[in-house]
């Protein structure tokens, strides 16, 4: 039996009060991040690799099924309004399609050749990296897009929460998170979802720093897209060249975002 299927270390959860009930997830939910850590060695050489590939106009892809597919879909259409990316450099994949996002779609998850062929739509190439996301470590459309991806000369890496599986010894470059029974015995949307989230907020915000599209610790690529953005804008232009509000809004509405605003100040 794998870990993430194992027996919850709470019992009778039918007859816990509500303020028992969220204790307990929430003690069981603090062992994620420390989990996370000793994971840090496996995703280091990662986000190394999707770094050198990107500046070589390679492209990031997840892949996944359920929770997991979700969970790179959200971290995908984060990139382009937080760093200023197109749309087609972080591209998340989930089996059964959009529709799988908002309604379950099990069966998909099963296809192990569907993957590849959904990555195909948008000409999947080597060069590209592809991340196979599964608590488990054995959905078929998971294994099947990275063997497929592995042939086809991508670089691959995983997200798993269970030590030894299939998933992990197909990728390149494994993450296997170890986050321990769940607290509904095999609901993996819970801490092995939450393991996936913080490592994928990781691996994309480590490379969009390195890959240049942060300035000291600020957005200034970010897409000013609505109100609250382009006041963060102003605000950041400010702390970085000596101008007042006003010529912060006027610079920020002629170059369309933090950068450009100090490039040309600075020429």
């Amino acid at each position: 039996m794998t870990t993430t299927e194992s027996n919850s270390n709470y019992d009778n959860l039918h007859t816990m009060g509500t303020e028992e009930l969220l204790t307990s997830m929430n003690e069981e939910d603090q062992s994620v991040p420390l989990a996370v850590a000793r994971s840090i060695d496996q995703i280091t050489p990662l986000v190394e690799e999707i770094t050198e590939s990107m500046k070589q106009c390679g492209r990031l892809f997840y892949i996944g099924a359920g929770t997991s597919g979700r969970l790179g879909v959200v971290d995908a259409s984060e990139i382009p309004p937080t760093y200023g990316l197109p749309q087609n450099r972080v591209i998340g994949i989930i089996a059964g399609g959009d529709r799988a996002i908002r309604q379950s779609v099990e069966q998909a998850e099963d296809d192990p050749n569907q993957a590849w062929e959904d990555m195909k739509v948008f000409g999947a190439r080597a060069g590209d990296t592809v991340i196979g996301i599964a608590a488990s470590g054995r959905t078929p459309y998971v294994l099947g897009g990275l063997k497929k991806a592995n042939q086809n000369g991508l670089n691959t890496g995983c997200i798993v929460c269970n030590e030894g599986s299939m998933i992990a010894a197909e990728a390149t470059y494994p993450v296997e998170v170890v986050v321990g029974p769940e607290f509904v015995t095999g609901s993996t949307r819970m801490k092995a979802g939450t393991a996936t989230k913080l490592v994928l907020n990781m691996i994309s915000t480590a490379v969009m720093i390195k890959l240049g599209h942060v300035k000291g610790n600020k957005m200034v690529d970010m897409q000013l897209s609505n109100a609250k953005l382009i006041d963060r804008a102003i605000r950041m232009l400010m702390s970085e060249i000596p101008v007042d509000r006003s010529e912060a809004e006027q610079m920020i509405h002629q170059y369309g975002s933090v950068r450009n605003a100090i490039d040309h100040y600075k020429a």
